[in-house]
């Protein structure tokens, strides 16, 4: 009897092994923080898992900061290491041009292109052809504290002239001693902020020729105005410290009216648990200026792509499927909106999120990308170094910006070549 359980055991551990040598293994490299938590994107994938029992998918997860530098190892060694890798709207032109991500084009159909964002697709899109799927979509908004506001009886501002009228308002009455936080820290969220004040203002980096210009005109002025109102004490100090999570802390603990953000802060900022102002905190369309437009938000979307070193590019591309897929983005919509234009008219989505959905139609509208060039890895760099010291006062503006521009040009000038 023993004997045939030991031979059971035997066949059932040759058969197990067989079904697992006959699997085909992927896998994913995801961001720890923002939009979709590990514990979404690992519940996502075993629903997948379920589905296909014919694959396994390995994850692997690093902090935002670390992502680029991982997928360019990973790709430029062609190793293979990673089939499917979480790809930021602003690398779509280095990784394209490099050759690393698979042109996805036809594999999308016409009938689901036609329902995903315009404004969403370009997260994932270079030179007219598609390098990934649109997953984690995102934008920034504006938020305010609604109590603070009824106290000096405003108006929720249209314009950025109106944001700073009422926060000279809250300063001399002493509710809140400075009234604006924004994210100005050093690196990609410094040059995210001066973005939209530069694109509500009407302004662009770059002239017709593609040659920088952001040592004059709105840019400059986006800048100065950024340093004028810090100067006035209408900006927190702690601004040129702080990120997306220093800005959430800050607005939550009552510390200021007005904020800028990703979607993320919008539940935390009112859940009694993460925050002082629960109840308070009310989510719009991030102001514009009266002579340029209406608004402007940064496109934050991020999207799936697949690496061209893939060995299993057609099973990778069904995980993604799986993971931008209506009824799953509609299920974990808590973190992040859908991509899905129809969904943003379903009763059970707008019953779950109902301002969130009804700023996020309108704030959609006005969204722009960063500057869709293989260099702008670089390119952010010198402007997060230079608007640093601006707002620091190791340099003026001017004196940043043309640094800024000459720097630019210097490595355009290597691409070039």
């Amino acid at each position: 009897m023993k004997r045939l359980i030991g031979m059971l055991f035997l066949v059932g551990v040759v058969l197990f092994g067989a079904c697992a040598l006959g699997k085909v293994e992927i896998s994913g490299l995801f961001m720890k923080q923002a939009g979709y938590q590990e514990s979404d994107i690992r519940a996502m994938t075993e629903e997948f898992l379920k589905m296909r029992p014919d694959i396994d998918v390995k994850l692997s997860f690093v902090a935002y900061e670390e992502l680029h530098d991982k997928i360019v190892v990973a790709a430029a060694s062609g190793a293979g290491t990673y089939d499917v890798i979480l790809l930021d709207c602003i690398w779509p032109a280095e990784f394209a041009e490099a050759g690393w991500l698979l042109d996805v084009t036809e594999r999308l159909s016409e009938e689901d292109r036609a329902d995903i964002f315009p404004e969403v697709l370009s997260a994932v899109t270079y030179r007219g052809r598609l390098y990934g799927m649109p997953w984690l979509n995102d934008w920034e908004y504006f938020f305010y504290n609604k109590k603070m506001l009824e106290a000096v009886g405003a108006e929720p501002p249209t314009y950025w002239t109106e944001v700073i009228d009422i926060a000279r308002k809250l300063k001399a009455q002493n509710i809140v001693e400075y009234p604006i936080i924004d994210a100005w820290g050093q690196g990609e969220a410094v040059v995210i902020q001066w973005l939209q004040y530069v694109y509500a203002m009407g302004g662009t980096l770059f002239d017709e020729a593609g040659n920088p210009t952001m040592n004059k005109g709105k840019p400059l002025e986006a800048l100065e105005f950024m340093v004028q109102h810090m100067d006035e004490g209408l900006f927190n100090p702690a601004c040129i410290e702080s990120f997306y999570e220093e800005v959430r802390r800050v607005f939550s603990a009552g510390q200021a009216a007005f904020g800028l953000n990703w979607t993320y802060m919008y539940n935390l900022a009112n859940d009694p648990a993460e925050s002082q102002i629960a109840g308070d905190a009310v989510i719009a369309v991030i102001p514009g200026f009266p002579d340029g437009r209406r608004s402007a938000t940064c496109n934050g979307g991020m999207g799936l792509s697949i690496l061209t070193s893939s060995q299993h590019p057609d099973e990778a591309w069904d995980y993604i499927q799986h993971l931008a897929s209506k009824e799953v983005q509609k299920k974990y919509s808590q973190n992040a909106l859908p991509i899905w234009k129809s969904l943003y008219d379903d009763p059970e989505l707008i019953a779950q999120q109902p301002e969130l959905i009804k700023v996020a139609k309108e704030q959609i509208h006005y969204i722009f990308d960063r500057p869709q060039v293989p260099w702008y890895s670089q390119l952010s760099l010198i402007l997060s170094e230079e608007l640093q010291a601006a707002l620091t006062k190791a340099k003026t503006p001017k004196q940043a910006m043309d640094d800024a521009v000459s720097r630019a040009k210097e490595v355009m000038e290597r691409y070039a070549q």
